[in-house]
């Protein structure tokens, strides 16, 4: 798929759009890229089956346009987002006048199984916690030192806070409060909420800003997590590290900083949270997001009901 396919005024009014979708709803560069991406794979079908431009487009070319792509092997989840994303795009240009009319007004996705990927347990989140603070008492060299307590902080506000790894790669020393165990995140779309710390997370936080100036370096600037050289850690960095010590808990799945999150709303419902404050804590904009979490916690609710109703 090759943007060189599609004529300049598509071209154009990608760019433009792109610009709307960073600038106006402050999405992030992957979210940008993705919903251009999508366009692009459509501006390049239209161009390949002659059926003109951006303002020639109908109701009948999207639904052919994701068909095409369900016969290729799209799953249902890449269409359902292509389908939202031709919608957001169309609605956008009809309303600033780019376009004369919205031609994905009507358009509708399939419907996705929602399934939640796998999660780790209670106990195999303390063992993975417990390895890496057994790493830091190993530790034998002032440097070495520094990264495994930074890692053990990294983990534990991975954990603790349910943040993404991005959240967790773009914090700066102020969002951390710890007189009152708050930490303040920048989530998608520019949103901020502050979370709750333990105090397992907090004193790793402790241990690590005790020895960061040992690895920060000026380009670090304000980050509260930094790298082996000393700038703003890499998410990337990150990911190999849960990668790594979720490897070393006997039989938990190989899950990425992604699923921490997911460990944290499992656990936190099964404890007796409420659904409203587990959205909160996570950022997630709709109650629906949250709820995916919810039959993962059907044996809470099967104890709780053979406990209290009369027959059961």
């Amino acid at each position: 798929m090759q943007r060189e396919e599609i004529g300049p005024a598509e071209v154009a009014l990608l760019a433009a759009f792109a610009d709307h979708l960073r600038l106006e709803r402050g999405l992030s560069p992957h979210t940008v890229r993705a919903y251009t991406g999508d366009l692009t794979s459509l501006f390049v079908h239209l161009a390949h089956v002659g059926d003109g431009g951006a303002g020639d487009v109908t109701l009948a070319d999207l639904r052919t346009w994701l068909a095409n792509q369900h016969a290729t092997g799209a799953d249902r989840a890449t269409l359902q987002r292509r389908a939202a994303g031709a919608r957001t795009f169309f609605a956008w240009a009809a309303r600033t006048g780019r376009l004369p009319s919205d031609p994905a007004q009507s358009l509708r996705s399939p419907r996705v199984d929602r399934r939640l990927p796998p999660t780790i347990e209670v106990d195999q989140a303390r063992a993975v916690l417990d390895g890496l603070a057994a790493r830091v008492d190993e530790a034998t060299e002032p440097d070495e030192l520094a990264a495994r307590r930074r890692d053990l902080a990294m983990v534990e506000v991975l954990y603790a806070a349910g943040i993404r790894v991005s959240e967790l790669a773009g914090l700066n020393l102020p969002d951390l409060d710890a007189q009152r165990s708050l930490l303040r995140v920048l989530g998608k779309g520019g949103k901020q909420r502050t979370v709750p710390l333990g105090v397992p997370a907090l004193r790793a936080l402790d241990g690590w800003l005790a020895v960061r100036g040992r690895l920060a370096r000026p380009a670090a600037g304000q980050a509260l997590f930094v790298g082996d050289r000393g700038a703003r850690i890499d998410p990337r960095v990150v990911r190999r590290l849960v990668h790594r010590a979720l490897a070393g808990v006997p039989d938990a799945p190989d899950l990425g900083p992604h699923g921490l999150r997911h460990a944290m709303a499992t656990h936190l419902l099964e404890g007796g949270a409420d659904l409203r404050s587990v959205q909160e804590l996570l950022g997630h904009s709709s109650l629906a997001t949250t709820q995916l979490y919810t039959h993962v916690s059907g044996d809470r609710l099967r104890r709780a009901y053979q406990q209290a109703h009369p027959r059961a």
